[in-house]
């Protein structure tokens, strides 16, 4: 890592779950337009087309191409909703946008390095009350695709060494940004293994969407912030978040 000026920072803008149809061209452009004013990188947490065909795909990428800032993006489940995920990611990379799954990526901000590690995640529930890989092989697919990607949004997260780290994804690391949402559904909202996974590295902030019903402030177990970016929530183009780098790694 490099050794900062004191008063630097990464402005980070973050926004999900904005659901863009074949309908939707130019609804989200003109308020990105100057965004290099009051950010240095957009993050997008997934849900960006209402059912992840590849016609939505290239509308996405028209609202998010060509910005004056790095934009990287997860998907979300409904981008995954007609089977043609890869081809989706494909189409925002052609287009100059990062799509991250169980990778993360290393900016240059100013004097200060910025890194980003992301997944979509998956459900499963919170500490004490989450699904776990036993009995049919259906439930045993559904949580073992989060232990999955939790472990690579870990893995990650492990090879990232910059001044300021950022973990990116769509379903919920906690349930504090969950409130609001009915209590029976939050297995489907989120995993606590998200949690663990961000915890064990010096990550400043963690972004995620999902959860239209949610709030957007909460906290991991370890105390690293949390926001809730569903465009439901924030409502605005975007939401910005000023973060400073650590001391030291812990």
């Amino acid at each position: 890592m490099n050794t900062p000026a004191a008063d630097s920072h990464v402005r980070i803008a973050a926004v999900g779950d904005v659901h863009l149809g074949t309908d939707s061209a130019g609804v989200l452009r003109p308020a990105l337009t100057g965004i290099a004013d009051r950010a240095d990188v957009l993050l997008l947490t997934g849900d960006l087309t209402r059912h992840g065909t590849l016609e939505e795909a290239r509308v996405v990428a028209a609202e998010f191409s060509d910005l004056e800032v790095p934009v990287l993006a997860v998907l979300g489940n409904h981008d995954h909703h007609s089977d043609v995920g890869e081809q989706v990611a494909r189409v925002l990379t052609d287009h100059g946008i990062t799509v991250l799954e169980g990778s993360a990526v290393t900016l240059p901000v100013g004097d200060l390095t910025l890194g980003v590690a992301g997944t979509k995640g998956f459900g499963g529930g919170f500490a004490g009350k989450c699904a776990s890989i036993f009995g049919e092989r259906l439930m045993r697919e559904f949580a073992g695709h989060t232990v999955d990607l939790a472990a690579a949004l870990d893995a990650a997260l492990a090879g990232l060494d910059t001044d300021v780290t950022v973990a990116v994804t769509h379903y919920s690391p906690v349930s504090d940004t969950l409130h609001g949402e009915p209590r029976e559904i939050y297995p489907f909202l989120g995993s606590y293994l998200l949690g663990e996974a961000i915890d064990a590295h010096p990550v400043q902030l963690a972004l995620h969407g999902h959860a239209h019903h949610g709030t957007e402030c909460g906290t991991t177990p370890g105390g690293i912030r949390v926001r809730n970016v569903a465009q439901p929530v924030i409502h605005a183009a975007y939401a910005v978040y000023d973060l400073h780098p650590v001391v030291a790694h812990r």
